[in-house]
């Protein structure tokens, strides 16, 4: 049987001039022998030289490129505002609302050993995004007197040990039957000749297949199936990564509703032309991101009459998706990208390797390229210091400490909204427990006068 198996396998290594791939087949034990024809086997060589061939190779173009116009929230006076927010209360009281978080990659660029989601950013209370996002979730349900479901997209690598984490944490308060993991697919990873690597002798390097592969992943595991036994309309998409992020926030759930397009996105201005992260634009008419590092510097550059950023609205990846659109993207095929990194393989004696340098292409589905399928898109511009803090890397720019720094001075400005004198936080780090305000509100005159006459950090 495995005799037979083999055959099969050398037939389409050999077709595909992939036959590296069992160099250190015969020295190993069945049981690896085994798993790597399997994971061989499993691999669709049409499709990874199809990718190699046009996506390694394609350009990012530039011509009928551009800007796209944006609501701005602060532009909206407060009646309006008003209207939006009870518009979203009345679809998240009516259960027409689901979030879905990506949550895929692992915490080692922050020095964390498990999922990115499980990762405490060193806030005093020690609370995991994941429990972040879980309390901000729990506390709208509990306004709305509705619960909302939560979709959360693991990947290969991390899936049992993001369901372990969410059961040893008694899943935050949240009720298992409103909780839906899911996983994306895996591609495997190429060198600059197309060949794919080994991660080790009887493992090829696979990596996560991108955020865009969340609504084939949905469709796949039958949460969108789920969604529509339930009555869902709209589904909040963030990622796990976000400190800040207003997950299921009512205002935006609102907005879009009234404008009710396929879909809606937040936006915040870019910092800086060479700020990584991706532009929104009109593409052939169609509204686009491009992602930062597809991106050409003319285009990063690029200045208005009036000396501003032309494309100054920065993806932040906080979308809504109508259901509809959703599973019609579901049935799509977006384009695949690549993307230039450094992955661990081993040499032609199979010792461990660790470039110095990006060594392979791994191909990602972005969630923005669905745009393109829509006319028009809702795109509201967002303040920045209240709901965009990224965990990315270990220290500097877009850190733990950059994050958490955010949250403080967020929720003193809270604090300072509701009349706590200013002497009475200066200079203090102090956490509101999501589940005491979403989002400032809330705060009861027993609680400011805690902060007032207490050293309290966290509440």
């Amino acid at each position: 049987m495995l005799n037979t198996k083999l055959d099969t396998v050398k037939r389409l290594l050999s077709d595909y001039q992939q036959e590296h791939l069992l160099q250190f087949y015969a020295a190993l034990p069945t049981a690896s022998q085994e798993k790597l024809l399997d994971q061989i086997a499993a691999i669709d060589f049409e499709q990874m030289a199809s990718l190699y061939r046009i996506v390694v190779n394609r350009q990012t173009p530039i011509n009928d490129i551009a800007p796209i116009q944006a609501q701005d929230w602060a532009a909206f006076d407060e009646n309006q505002q008003a209207l939006f927010a009870d518009k979203g209360w009345e679809q998240l009281r009516q259960g027409k609302v689901a979030a879905v978080v990506v949550a895929g990659g692992q915490g080692s660029r922050l020095g964390h050993a498990g999922p990115k989601g499980s990762f405490d950013i060193g806030l005093p209370s020690h609370k995991s995004l994941f429990q972040l996002q879980a309390e901000r979730l729990l506390n709208l349900s509990r306004t709305a007197n509705q619960h909302i479901p939560w979709y959360i997209m693991t990947s290969p690598e991390n899936h049992i040990s993001t369901i372990s984490f969410f059961r040893n944490s008694n899943y935050f308060g949240y009720n298992l039957k409103d909780i839906f993991f899911f996983q994306q697919s895996v591609l495997p990873a190429v060198d600059h000749q197309g060949k794919i690597l080994l991660e080790a002798k009887d493992r090829i390097s696979l990596a996560p297949s991108g955020n865009g592969d969340c609504f084939a992943a949905l469709k796949r595991s039958g949460a969108l199936d789920d969604m529509q036994r339930r009555g869902v309309e709209w589904l909040y998409y963030c990622n796990v990564d976000n400190a800040l992020v207003k997950v299921a926030d009512p205002a935006f759930i609102g907005l879009a509703a009234h404008f009710n397009y396929p879909a809606a996105s937040k936006t915040v201005e870019r910092a800086y032309p060479e700020e990584p992260i991706g532009l929104f634009c009109l593409s052939n008419g169609r509204p686009s991101v491009v992602e930062y590092s597809d991106a050409p510097r003319e285009l990063m550059l690029s200045r208005d009459e009036q000396g501003t950023l032309a494309y100054r609205h920065g993806n932040i990846s906080i979308h809504l998706f109508r259901l509809d659109f959703a599973l019609q993207v579901g049935n799509s095929q977006l384009l695949y990208h690549a993307a230039h990194k450094k992955l661990n393989t081993i040499d032609q004696k199979g010792n461990p390797v660790s470039p110095d340098s990006p060594n392979a292409y791994k191909f990602e589905l972005f969630v923005f390229d669905a745009f393109e399928l829509a006319e028009e898109i809702t795109v509201v511009t967002t303040n920045r210091q209240a709901e965009f803090a990224p965990v990315k890397s270990r220290a500097g720019a877009d850190s733990p400490a950059t994050a958490r720094q955010m949250l403080f001075e967020l929720h003193r400005s809270w604090l300072l909204a509701a009349g706590v004198p200013a002497e009475a936080v200066r200079d203090r780090q102090i956490e509101i427990s999501p589940l005491t305000s979403y989002a400032g509100e809330g705060l009861s005159p027993d609680l400011l006068k805690r902060i007032h006459d207490t050293k309290v950090d966290q509440l």
